[in-house]
């Protein structure tokens, strides 16, 4: 049985931090599982559909990468897809005690699965979504934060959402 990881997110949208986590996970495990899912505390900017349009556009390239849509308990969608790891990304250790909670909830359910943590190129430890999006709401260049077939997605998007 290959190694399947999952690296689940809103990706809302991704960056090219995203991009960087998946492109090490790519090298360390065979099979990689993008999982897109709505995070019940946050307001997403982009749909669903448009985050999987997105994450598939960025990663067509990479192989062994397959990005899917997702809901409910991360550790059943990683039993029915027959995974062992889950790929977290840490930017800064403001993000680690969150993270770590997680893992540690994610292994009482189910302990045979691991969580990876990666981190991306310091270059992006300050980017998030988030920030991103609220730089295209302004009107600021979002280039530098995502790949081009994201940065048309979120200009649409986001200055259309602040007249």
């Amino acid at each position: 049985m290959k190694n399947t990881a999952v690296y689940p997110g809103s990706f809302d949208p991704p960056t090219n931090g995203h991009l960087d986590v998946i492109a090490r996970a790519s090298r360390l495990f065979p099979r990689l599982i993008v999982a897109v899912t709505d995070n019940q505390n946050k307001t997403p900017t982009h749909t669903l559909e448009e985050r999987l349009l997105m994450l598939r556009g960025i990663t067509k390239n990479i192989p062994g990468v397959s990005v899917e849509i997702f809901s409910g308990l991360l550790v059943n969608y990683l039993k029915k897809k027959n995974a062992r790891v889950i790929i977290r990304g840490l930017r800064a250790v403001s993000d680690f005690e969150y993270e770590f909670q997680l893992a540690l909830m994610n292994r009482k359910l189910s302990p045979s699965i691991e969580t990876v943590f990666l981190m991306p190129d310091e270059k992006y430890v300050y980017l998030s979504s988030s920030m991103v999006n609220e730089v295209a709401r302004l009107g600021g260049s979002v280039d530098c934060f995502v790949p081009p077939l994201v940065r048309a997605q979120v200009i649409k998007k986001c200055r259309h959402s602040n007249p």
